[in-house]
């Protein structure tokens, strides 16, 4: 399937963007399009648009690669992490893998989806060819992200579950589909999203 990039844009500027993109948008969905096509997705519309939602909800809309919390810097996403497992906002959490290890590297959520934990980091690395171990700050590189993004969804990297678990054949379950990346958390609103997503890609 061929997208037209002018439809598509000027679809999820209304429907998703309130009316405005600006460039740093349009070049992360740009980013996404392209890496999709570059990985042989062309005809698979249902689940591109599953990875469109997953980093506009992860990214809070920017289409970038963000850091957990959405600091600017290493350094304050740290502080920010420490201050919410001290205040007891992160009962999930057993061990704040977001300090720095004996090398200085942290393993806080990086990314168009949050890469986090060193395991993951090394999984990643395995699986894309970029050796994010030796340094984990390049998940915030566009294309190591896309990458990240687009093989970890299609691989089950994240949870065990993939994309082809909950499309294909004529299946689509938008919903059950947030279990790629994090359980049944805001699911009916990735979903939606999704469905946007979906109607400008056709």
């Amino acid at each position: 399937m061929a997208h037209n990039r002018h439809v598509f844009f000027d679809f999820v500027r209304t429907r998703l963007f309130k009316g405005r993109l600006v460039t740093s948008q349009v070049e992360g969905l740009t980013a996404i399009l392209d890496g999709w096509r570059e990985r042989g997705g062309q005809d698979e519309g249902l689940p591109l648009a599953y990875v469109l939602a997953t980093a506009f909800h992860e990214t809070a809309a920017t289409m970038q690669p963000v850091r957990e919390t959405l600091a600017a810097s290493d350094r304050s996403a740290i502080a920010r992490l420490d201050e919410a497992f001290a205040a007891g906002r992160l009962g999930s959490v057993k061990t704040p893998y977001w300090r720095p290890d004996a090398d200085g590297k942290s393993w806080l959520g990086r990314g168009l989806v949050q890469l986090t934990h060193r395991r993951n980091y090394e999984a990643m690395s395995a699986l894309t060819g970029i050796d994010l171990a030796a340094d984990p700050g390049r998940a915030m590189e566009m294309p190591v992200s896309v990458a990240i993004l687009i093989v970890g969804m299609r691989r089950g990297s994240f949870t065990g579950r993939k994309l082809g678990d909950y499309f294909g054949q004529g299946r689509a379950d938008w919903v059950g589909a947030r279990k790629i990346i994090n359980g049944s958390d805001r699911a009916e609103l990735v979903a939606r999203h999704a469905r946007v997503f979906a109607e400008a890609l056709q």
